[in-house]
């Protein structure tokens, strides 16, 4: 597909588009992203071995704190950068992690109150986005407005991924397991992709359908690794799986930046 190129006082407005494009590597390092903040996040706030039992409350202000300084960093930058990219995802995914469990268990709003907040959270920040903009976007992210609401749209909706995987999970909610509960939102993500092929819905809607479905999927995965045997988990030390997964994931960062260059969209450009 061809791109306009701009020229002279055009070009001063624009940026090179900041966001990768969307294929199978974008999930698979996705979550990873979701489980890495899911085992990091509880390494930071919760009781236990290859745990530092800081409280939620505490661990959302250090993770709001880490995803400021990212989602400046990226907003600032003229260029996609893969590394600050995906940092700022996972910024969204430990404080996603912190905040619902803040809401869920230190406000007590339990995980039923908790997801339905969220989820209109979720539907509010899109229908403004579309208001305010006239679309909603996953791919072609070309202004600031675009920008803003990409990242508030992820914050949100990680944080709504957190309480739907607890609750599908815990003892507390449905109480279907870790692995059970991996299953249900694994053949859910199913669903998306045969209606991204077998259907004429938005692929806007699908791509935020399955971006949301992919966090309570990284939260089940990484509490099955760091969960108590008797709780149904592999009861591994929460700061060693959050290093593996850590390095998995860039691994990955790197396999995919090398496929695709330095930018998903070398010719095309973001607008102020």
């Amino acid at each position: 597909m061809a791109v306009k190129k701009r020229s002279g006082k055009e070009q001063k407005d624009y940026l090179i588009s900041k966001v990768p494009q969307v294929t199978l590597m974008f999930w698979v390092i996705k979550i990873l992203a979701t489980t890495l903040g899911e085992t990091g996040g509880d390494a930071v706030t919760m009781k236990g071995p290859g745990a530092l039992n800081l409280g939620y409350a505490v661990g959302s202000l250090i993770f709001l704190g880490f995803f400021a300084i990212t989602l400046a960093g990226q907003v600032a930058a003229r260029r996609y950068h893969a590394a600050l990219y995906w940092a700022v995802v996972v910024a969204t995914t430990t404080v996603g992690t912190t905040m619902s469990d803040y809401f869920d268990r230190t406000l007590g709003f339990g995980y039923v109150k908790s997801s339905i907040i969220l989820f209109c959270g979720v539907i509010l920040v899109l229908i403004i986005w579309r208001l305010v903009t006239g679309h909603i976007e996953f791919e072609n992210i070309r202004t600031r407005q675009d920008e803003i609401f990409y990242w508030l749209t992820i914050l949100v909706s990680n944080t709504l991924g957190t309480a739907l995987g607890d609750f599908k999970a815990d003892d507390t909610g449905l109480d279907l397991g870790f692995e059970r509960g991996a299953l249900i939102f694994a053949g859910l993500l199913l669903l998306v992709l045969l209606a991204h092929f077998f259907t004429k819905i938005s692929d806007s809607i699908l791509f935020w359908a399955a971006y949301i479905l992919t966090r309570p999927l990284g939260a089940t995965l990484g509490d099955t690794l760091t969960k108590p045997h008797e709780e149904g988990g592999l009861e591994l030390s929460r700061i060693v799986a959050s290093l593996a997964i850590l390095a998995l994931m860039v691994v990955c960062i790197i396999l995919a930046y090398r496929r695709s260059g330095k930018s998903p969209y070398p010719s095309e450009e973001l607008k102020v």
